[in-house]
C-alpha cells in the first residue's frame, strides 16, 4: 500500500498525458466516423466502397500493428512524424473505422419511412438528418459508442511501446525505481477500471435521458 500511495504523484503526469490522447482521439474519431457513417448509409457507391475497404481493412488491423506501421513506416517514405503524432493517427484511424460502423448501424435501424415522410413534408436531406434520422439514431448510437470510448482508453496504454510517457509507462518507470511490480500493475489497473467505470456510469444516464421511446 505504502508503494501505491508513493507512486501517485509520479503517475499524475501520465494520467494527464492518457487522458488527453483519448479525449482527442474520441473527439476525433465521433466526428470522422459519423461522418463516414452517413456516407456508407447515404452515400453513392463511389463514396461508400472507399470507406468501406477502409473500415474492413483498418478493423482487421491490430491496433498495435497499425501504430507502429505509423511510426515506422511513414518515415521510411520521407514524411517525418513525431511519436506522439504517430500514436495520435494510428488510435484515431483505428477508433474512427469503429464509430463510422456503430453509426451505420443506428442510422440503417431507422425505418426507411421516417425519411420518406419527412421528405413528403418538404425537407431537404439534410434537414432530414438533422431533424428526424439523427435524433433516433442517437440513442441507438450511444450504447455501443460508449465501448469504442471505453476501448480508447485501454488501447491508449499502447501508445507508451513508442516512447510516450502515459500512464502505463509512468508506472513501468516507477517499477524500474522500486521493483515491485505487482503493487503498482494492480493500481494501474485499478486506475484504468475506475476511468471506464466513470465512463460507463455517464453513458447509462445519457442513454436514460435521450431515450425517448422504450422499445
Amino acid at each position: 500500500m505504502s508503494v501505491m500511495i508513493a507512486a501517485l504523484p509520479f503517475l499524475w503526469q501520465g494520467l494527464l498525458v492518457t487522458l488527453e490522447v483519448s479525449a482527442l482521439v474520441v473527439a476525433v474519431s465521433l466526428v470522422l466516423g459519423v461522418l463516414l457513417g452517413s456516407g456508407l448509409t447515404y452515400g453513392p457507391r463511389i463514396v461508400a466502397w472507399p470507406i468501406r475497404i477502409y473500415s474492413d481493412v483498418v478493423r482487421g488491423t491490430p491496433l498495435l500493428v497499425l501504430i507502429f506501421f505509423i511510426y515506422y513506416a511513414l518515415p521510411a517514405t520521407g514524411l517525418k512524424i513525431g511519436n506522439l503524432w504517430a500514436a495520435l493517427v494510428a488510435l484515431a484511424a483505428f477508433e474512427t473505422a469503429h464509430v463510422a460502423e456503430v453509426a451505420r448501424g443506428a442510422l440503417q435501424s431507422i425505418h426507411p419511412g421516417q425519411t420518406e415522410a419527412g421528405k413528403a413534408i418538404g425537407l431537404t436531406f439534410e434537414q432530414r438528418m438533422l431533424y428526424v434520422v439523427f435524433p433516433q439514431a442517437l440513442r441507438r448510437f450511444l450504447p455501443p459508442w460508449v465501448n469504442t470510448v471505453v476501448d480508447t482508453v485501454k488501447g491508449s496504454a499502447l501508445v507508451s511501446l513508442v516512447g510516450i510517457v502515459d500512464l502505463m509507462l509512468s508506472i513501468q518507470q516507477v517499477i524500474g525505481r522500486t521493483f515491485r511490480p505487482m503493487p503498482l500493475y494492480i493500481l494501474g489497473a485499478l486506475i484504468y477500471f475506475i476511468i471506464n467505470y466513470a465512463l460507463s456510469l455517464t453513458a447509462r444516464r445519457l442513454e436514460a435521458r435521450f431515450a425517448y421511446v422504450r422499445e
